[in-house]
């Protein structure tokens, strides 16, 4: 009778110690969730700085806001 209940305990506490480690993986996933949310942020920031800086560069060099590379057919 000694084994058997040695065995359930046993049972239980490694239950237990991974219940306790999935709330820990939980947490950092959530954790890290966050800071990816707040680097993707940051990020878009960052373009949207990088897009009004370049406006004032384009308009310098003769080159609108919005057109390409190529000229159309017509073109003289």
């Amino acid at each position: 009778m000694l084994w058997p209940m040695f065995f359930l305990a046993l049972a239980f506490c490694g239950i237990a110690v991974l219940g306790v480690l999935a709330v820990r993986v939980g947490l950092e996933v959530q954790r890290f969730s966050r800071a990816v949310g707040d680097s993707s942020e940051r990020i878009t920031r960052a373009a949207e700085n990088l897009e009004r800086a370049t406006v004032p560069l384009a308009a310098r060099t003769g080159r609108g806001a919005g057109s390409g590379e190529t000229q159309g057919p017509n073109a003289t």
